[in-house]
């Protein structure tokens, strides 16, 4: 499943100036890109981060500890690894 590029270099170049010591929201990115309704984009951002997840460039974390992409509950971070 592939979102719109501007999404995926939007999540890659934010993790990447963060570092792997820090990670973000997936709102932050939503709030970027759609600033004016960017909730209704959240599942758009959280998909696309699960696929890059996939594709081994960024982890997703819950309260800093890599979880299953296919179970998610609850607020996700994403970070460069």
């Amino acid at each position: 499943m592939q979102g719109p590029p501007d999404i995926s270099a939007t999540i890659l170049s934010t993790a990447i100036q963060r570092g792997p010591q820090k990670s973000t929201c997936p709102s932050e990115i939503a709030r970027m890109l759609f600033p004016d309704d960017w909730r209704k984009h959240m599942k758009n951002i959280v998909d696309v981060a699960i696929d890059l997840h996939h594709q081994g460039k960024v982890a997703i974390t819950q309260k800093g500890k890599p979880i299953d992409v296919n179970h998610i509950k609850g607020p996700i971070r994403i970070k460069i690894i």
